[in-house]
């Protein structure tokens, strides 16, 4: 049962640990909608997702915390790793249609697979917050967890419209690299959670994470566009 007393301190651990935990949701959910186009699909799988551990939350509350955390990670990261495949094969074909203008995109129908996908990372990263925001609530500060919460969700959907505009306008071929790289700095951070390894930095690692996986996606997109080339006879 939700406390009506009010602390600032519990607002502000709820407010952080929303965005915190939501602003991989966005990634990730912009990461899924490269290869689709839009980000229509991805976003309501994380929004059915988020609002499925919700409901959970509200009415089941503290059980939630008895949820096979390693487990929902173990699975998440097959996900990601799988739609990253397939999200890179995409790429290459962007990157072979930008190369070759007049070779006619092949439209998306993948539309299940986006959905799924950013329903497991809304699931994911919102049992998380919501273990912390039960821990707030059974201190007595259930009102001030709630409050911080919608208030770091509504920062993030703000933020979110903001950045989409500026993402549509990047090529393609970039958009979908950027994707990719980061399906697959989740799918090995996540991974690595599930086996029990403890990151060092914790979710700072991602950032050098995404950044070595940026290259050797481009590097294997790169190889893999060398072998399209016709071979030049020699004269």
């Amino acid at each position: 049962m939700i406390s009506l007393s009010f602390s600032v301190p519990a607002l502000v651990i709820a407010f952080v640990i929303t965005v915190t935990e939501m602003t991989e949701v966005v990634a990730l959910v912009f990461a899924l909608s490269a290869e689709a186009g839009r980000i229509r699909t991805g976003a309501l799988g994380a929004i059915a997702g988020t609002g499925t551990i919700a409901a959970v939350a509200l009415v089941s509350g503290a059980a939630l915390e008895a949820v096979p955390h390693a487990d929902l990670l173990g699975v998440s990261a097959i996900v990601l790793f799988a739609f990253g495949v397939f999200l890179f094969r995409s790429t290459l074909r962007s990157y072979r249609r930008a190369a070759r203008p007049s070779t006619a995109p092949a439209p998306s129908t993948q539309h299940a697979a986006h959905f799924a996908g950013g329903f497991t990372v809304g699931a994911i990263e919102a049992t998380e917050a919501v273990i912390v925001l039960l821990a707030l609530a059974a201190g007595g500060a259930g009102t001030s967890a709630l409050v911080g919460a919608l208030a770091g969700g509504a920062v993030l959907i703000v933020a979110a419209a903001i950045v989409h505009e500026r993402i549509r306008k990047i090529k393609v071929p970039t958009l979908k690299l950027g994707g990719t790289s980061l399906l697959f700095s989740f799918g090995v951070f996540w991974g690595g959670e599930a086996l029990g390894f403890s990151w060092p930095g914790s979710d700072l690692i991602l950032i050098p994470m995404f950044f070595v996986a940026l290259v050797l996606v481009r590097g294997a997109v790169a190889l893999r566009l060398s072998y399209d080339r016709p071979v030049q006879p020699k004269g």
